[in-house]
C-alpha cells in the first residue's frame, strides 16, 4: 500500500499514458491505517506507531484517523492506555467500500457531475459512458476484497526456509 492505486489507459497515439482512475493520498492513508490495524486486530494501536511504520507524517493522520471515526470504521479510545481498532471485523471491510467513503468524489470527467457539465458535446459523447464503465469496473473489482484479504501477507513475504545440510559449501 506504499502508492496511489491508478488505472492507466495507454493511447495509441503515441504511447502517451493518462490516468483514467487515481485516488487521493487521504485515501491511500485511509487505507494504510486501516491495513495496520487489520493486521492487528487483537491490539490498540497509536497514530504515532502507524506514523512511523508508514513513515508519514503524524499530522496528517490524525485528520485521517478522525474521518475514519465518523465514518465506523474504527473505534478510538483517549488516555493512557488509548489508542485506536477496527469498528468491525476486517472481513466485513471492503476496500471498495473505503474508497467510496474516503475519495471526494469520482467524477472523472467533468462531464459526470451535472453541476461541473459545460461540455459542449455532453449529451451525444459516447466516451462519458465508456469512462463510466470504467470506474464502474474497478469498483466492481474492489468490491470483491476486503480488508482481511488485503492485509495477509503476500506470497512474496513468505519465509524460505533452507535445510542448512543441502547448502553447498
Amino acid at each position: 500500500m506504499c502508492s496511489v492505486f491508478f488505472v492507466k489507459l495507454e493511447s495509441t497515439c503515441g504511447g502517451i499514458g493518462i490516468d483514467i482512475v487515481r485516488l487521493t493520498l487521504y485515501t491511500d492513508y485511509s487505507l494504510r491505517v486501516l491495513l495496520f490495524l487489520a493486521a492487528k486486530p487483537e491490539e490498540t494501536v497509536t497514530i504515532t506507531e502507524i506514523a512511523d511504520f508508514h513513515k508519514i507524517s503524524r499530522n496528517h493522520l490524525v485528520k485521517v484517523v478522525h474521518n475514519l471515526g465518523i465514518l465506523g470504521f474504527i473505534i478510538t479510545s483517549r488516555g493512557k492506555h488509548g489508542g485506536i481498532r477496527l469498528a468491525r471485523p476486517a472481513e466485513q471491510i471492503s476496500i471498495s467500500e473505503v474508497v467510496r467513503k474516503t475519495e471526494p468524489d469520482m467524477d472523472l470527467l467533468e462531464c459526470f457531475n451535472a453541476k461541473t457539465d459545460n461540455c459542449a458535446i455532453s449529451r451525444t459523447c459516447r466516451l462519458k459512458s465508456m469512462i463510466f464503465d470504467g470506474r464502474t469496473a474497478f469498483l466492481d473489482v474492489l468490491d470483491r476484497y476486503t480488508l482481511a484479504d488485503a492485509a495477509k501477507p503476500s506470497a512474496s513475504s513468505k519465509p524460505v526456509y533452507v535445510n542448512i545440510s543441502q547448502l553447498k559449501r
